[in-house]
């Protein structure tokens, strides 16, 4: 965060000489300073949100990708003329997403996607209504958002989990090596 308040100090002056970036320094202490204390920021969160950038990156290429694929599609359907027509479709589809910025970050992009709107969302359940049964989203545990966005939601989560399996396995280790001594 001290960096991006940094950034901006630049590129709201225009240039950058000594004078300038000494004062973006200090300028962006004191503003991170501040939202450390008052705003329930850490360092601890920056450097987790630091871990999930690249994550976050991925996320915007896989939704700019799916938008012209559904593009394509929706242009299928409207420019050329089909023998059968549409079957609009409302279904459910539940998530494995526990935080609700996650939720609704998954929400915001189906409905970006042509052809699907998200109609409401209650806590792990959302409603979707497809243009045609074939853009329905099947619930098999698959779907691409989600399956990045639960990544992105559980980073910490997974490094500490291999964590703690790398040390019980030392540990297993050594409590076998102190049996074989032992026998």
């Amino acid at each position: 965060m001290f960096i991006l308040y940094f950034i901006l100090w630049v590129i709201f002056n225009g240039q950058i000489t000594l004078e300038i970036s000494l004062f973006g320094i200090a300028i962006a202490a004191g503003i991170y300073a501040f939202t450390c204390i008052f705003m329930d920021f850490s360092l601890k969160k920056d450097i987790a949100l630091c871990k999930r950038i690249f994550l976050f990156l991925h996320y915007i290429f896989v939704l700019i990708w799916e938008i012209i694929k559904a593009n394509i599609v929706m242009v299928k359907f409207i420019v050329v003329k089909q023998e059968r027509e549409l079957h609009p479709v409302i279904f459910k589809m539940k998530t494995k997403l526990n935080s609700k910025v996650a939720r609704t970050l998954l929400a915001n992009s189906i409905t970006l996607t042509p052809g699907t709107i998200t109609v409401s969302m209650k806590d792990d359940e959302l409603i979707i209504h497809a243009i045609d049964e074939s853009l329905a989203i099947e619930d098999d545990g698959n779907f691409i958002f989600e399956e990045l966005l639960y990544r992105m939601e559980n980073i910490s989560c997974e490094r500490k989990t291999a964590k703690n399996n790398a040390e019980s396995n030392k540990e297993e280790a050594k409590a076998g090596e102190e049996a074989v001594k032992n026998d």
